[in-house]
C-alpha cells in the first residue's frame, strides 16, 4: 500500500500472542509493511528512525512510552473505556466492576499525560465472556480501527468532558474473600481469566484457591479450581 506513493510502514506494538492475527490480517489485506515491537526494550527509538513509520499503534501496551518516541512519530493508543471517563490502568476490570456491560474502544494519540491525548475515534464493545474473550473482541475492534486511521488518515480530537480515573488493579485485589453475590463472584472471576493476568482466587491458612473458566447459573457457580499450598 502507497500514500502519496510512498510504501506504508506501521509499527504494532504489543506483547500478546493475540495480536498476532491482527498483524497477519494487515499485512494481508493492506499490503503494510509492519514492524512487530513485543518487548519494552525492543520500542528503540534509533530502530523506529531507521523504519520511518507513518504511525505506531500500541493495541495493548502496558508501560510509558518514552517521550522521544511519542513526540517524533504519530502513536496511537487503544483504552478500553470512553474517555475521558476511565483514564488510567486495569480499565477492563474496572469497568466490570463498576457493573458496566458495554465499553467504548478509544483510539488516540500519545502525549505525556496518561490516557489524555486527542482523540481518533471510538467504537463499541461488548464487556461479556471472559477477560479473554474481551481482549479478543478488542483485538478484532482494533484492526477495523487501524485500518480506517490508515486509509482515511483522520485528525484527532482534542477530549472533552471531565475526567474519570482509574487506579491500576494489583494481584492482591483479586481476592474473592467479602464478596456475598454470585454475580459478583461470576464477575471477579472471569475478569481475570485471560492470558497473563493473575487468577480471582481466595485462601485460607494452608492453601490457595485459584478460579477460571466459571459459569453462571440460577442457584451457583461451576468454574475449575487449581489449589496450591502457601508458602509461609
Amino acid at each position: 500500500m502507497r500514500i502519496n506513493n510512498e510504501k506504508v510502514r506501521i509499527v504494532i506494538a504489543s506483547p500478546h500472542l493475540r495480536h498476532d492475527a491482527l498483524v497477519e490480517s494487515l499485512r494481508n489485506k493492506l499490503g503494510v509493511e509492519i514492524l512487530r515491537v513485543r518487548e519494552r526494550e525492543s520500542l528503540e527509538f534509533l530502530n523506529l528512525t531507521k523504519f520511518t513509520p507513518r504511525y505506531i499503534f500500541f493495541p495493548h501496551w502496558s508501560w510509558l512510552i518514552p517521550e522521544e518516541i511519542y513526540q517524533n512519530f504519530e502513536c496511537v493508543i487503544f483504552h478500553m473505556t470512553d474517555l475521558p471517563y476511565g483514564r488510567g490502568g486495569s480499565p477492563l476490570q474496572n469497568l466490570i466492576v463498576r457493573g458496566h456491560k458495554e465499553t467504548k474502544l478509544s483510539a488516540l494519540g500519545c502525549v505525556k499525560a496518561l490516557d489524555a491525548g486527542p482523540i481518533y475515534m471510538k467504537r463499541p464493545l461488548s464487556l461479556s465472556g471472559t477477560a479473554e474473550e474481551v481482549l479478543l473482541r478488542a483485538a478484532k475492534v482494533t484492526e477495523e480501527m487501524i485500518k480506517c486511521i490508515i486509509l482515511e488518515q483522520p485528525i484527532p480530537v482534542e477530549q472533552t468532558g471531565e475526567p474519570t480515573e482509574f487506579r491500576r488493579r494489583l494481584p492482591k485485589d483479586g481476592d474473592l474473600a467479602g464478596l456475598t453475590e454470585l454475580e459478583k463472584l461470576y464477575d471477579f472471576i472471569r475478569m481475570l481469566d485471560a492470558d497473563g493476568y493473575p487468577s480471582a482466587f481466595i485462601e485460607n491458612h494452608d492453601f490457595r484457591f485459584e478460579f477460571s473458566d466459571a459459569t453462571l447459573n440460577a442457584e451457583d457457580i461451576v468454574a475449575e479450581v487449581k489449589i496450591t499450598r502457601r508458602i509461609s
